[in-house]
């Protein structure tokens, strides 16, 4: 079990803190003084520190516990602290808040008050921790990937998109078609990339074809080449994609849009590898390696007759469906800072900002949004202000000037559990100012 360390120098202090923990099922360590409690520190097993603000009796300026804190910052950044002291100043308290302090509290304690923060704070602890753990584990994981695969420089930390990666990598080998599903803008098409890299037809040619920017007419002549005459301005013979594409990938962006003539002639390259250019009737044969891609709900374009269901089943060997931006937060900022090329930094307004906003552009817009902000920036720190965010898309802020209101109070505490700790910091105010506005509002604490 994880200790609390209460450095003091007053031993009834000590003891009297010693016994609350114990009777709430907290274990205790004291120290007497600064040095005593670094010492103790070195063990590594301690959870919360609980600190006075003064250990001589004639200096009561706060300087040893301010240097101390400091101190214990510096060695371990992310052990939270509580600062304890009869000689409360209100400056004090604001610097060291700022600087990390967890809470400040004045002697005598509340009990009560103080049970509760050290609750919340061990919570958060072990909430960190298990997400630090997350955290490795998945660098791991996106770390083994990289050194067995290309992964053609794709920027992610989410779960879920470590685990669409892992699938495409471990499907890229299979000489099989795969359909990628996801909305404009996701990264469908560097998944694609990820799939050609790995697969056996790596050192092969490589074609993109984006079927919703071609029209429909060109549609087939693009796809499987034409004859001169074939149709009105086809001077001379060309050939197509899929012959471009022999002994490689051809991969078809927005699959949705390919009429159904074409869907015929796309079903037998799949079965057969043979198809005739327009205007030809000499059967040309490819090996082409099929990946296919498209927002589009496909099960009800069958439905309505835009798409044929026995190409559906042709294609859908292996699906790889790729979330929205909006489905995988822990992506937004690594893709910000990759973006931005290592030519700006983000000021925390501004990440606060980036991870808020609801990307209905995904990526794609997100991409924009650094470009733009890059070019707005007023120097090397990009403010919330250079970002351009609509703020209809962004989640509205609580109450006038910032104030909480009931519904954003209870809506945060419900996210994180009771954990007052974690809501005060995502309302982006202090515990003991959470704690006021919830007596305020007759906000029971769980």
């Amino acid at each position: 079990m994880d200790k609390i360390l209460v450095i003091d120098d007053n031993r009834a202090i000590c003891d009297a803190l010693a016994l609350l923990f114990d009777l709430h099922g907290f274990r205790t360590e004291t120290a007497v003084s600064p040095d005593e409690g670094l010492k103790r520190l070195v063990q590594g097993d301690v959870a919360l520190v609980i600190q006075d603000m003064n250990f001589t009796g004639a200096n009561t300026s706060g300087a040893e516990g301010t240097a101390l804190f400091r101190e214990v910052r510096r060695r371990h950044p992310d052990l939270p602290i509580i600062l304890l002291t009869a000689w409360t100043h209100l400056e004090d308290a604001v610097e060291l808040v700022k600087a990390g302090a967890a809470d400040y509290l004045a002697k005598p304690w509340d009990d009560a008050k103080l049970i509760t923060t050290v609750k919340n704070l061990m919570a958060l602890g072990r909430l960190q921790r298990e997400q630090r753990r997350q955290q490795g584990e998945q660098r791991t994981a996106r770390e083994a990937l990289a050194a067995r695969f290309d992964l053609c420089g794709i920027v992610y930390e989410s779960t879920a998109m470590q685990q669409v990666v892992a699938i495409a990598t471990q499907v890229a080998h299979a000489d099989v078609p795969v359909v990628i599903l996801g909305p404009n803008g996701a990264g469908k098409e560097m998944i694609a990339d990820i799939i050609h890299a790995n697969s056996q037809n790596s050192d092969g040619p490589y074609i993109k074809v984006n079927m919703g920017a071609l029209p429909a007419e060109l549609m087939e002549s693009e796809l499987f080449g034409a004859e001169a005459g074939a149709y009105t301005g086809a001077q001379k013979a060309r050939a197509g994609r899929f012959e471009a594409a022999d002994g490689g990938t051809l991969f078809l962006d927005e699959i949705g849009n390919l009429p159904l003539a074409g869907q015929v002639k796309l079903l037998r390259v799949l079965q057969t590898g043979e198809f005739e250019r327009l205007g030809n009737n000499q059967t040309r044969r490819v090996k082409v390696r099929i990946v296919a891609a498209t927002n589009s709900d496909l099960h009800t374009a069958i439905a309505e007759g835009r798409f044929r269901e026995d190409l559906f089943y042709r294609l859908n060997v292996i699906e790889i469906r790729v979330p929205p931006l909006a489905e995988r937060r822990a992506d937004v900022l690594p893709l910000a800072r990759a973006f931005l090329g290592g030519r700006n930094s983000l000021s925390p307004e501004a990440e606060q900002a980036l991870k808020a906003h609801v990307w209905l552009g995904n990526v794609r817009e997100l991409q924009n949004c650094m470009r733009r902000a890059a070019l707005l920036a007023q120097g090397p720190v990009i403010g919330a202000e250079s970002l351009g965010l609509s703020q209809g898309r962004v989640p509205p802020p609580p109450g006038p000037s910032g104030e909480p209101s009931r519904t954003d109070i209870e809506s945060v505490l419900a996210r994180h559990a009771g954990v007052i700790a974690a809501a005060a910091q995502e309302l982006g105010i202090s515990r003991q100012a959470l704690y006021r506005r919830m007596e305020k509002y007759g906000i029971a604490k769980s």
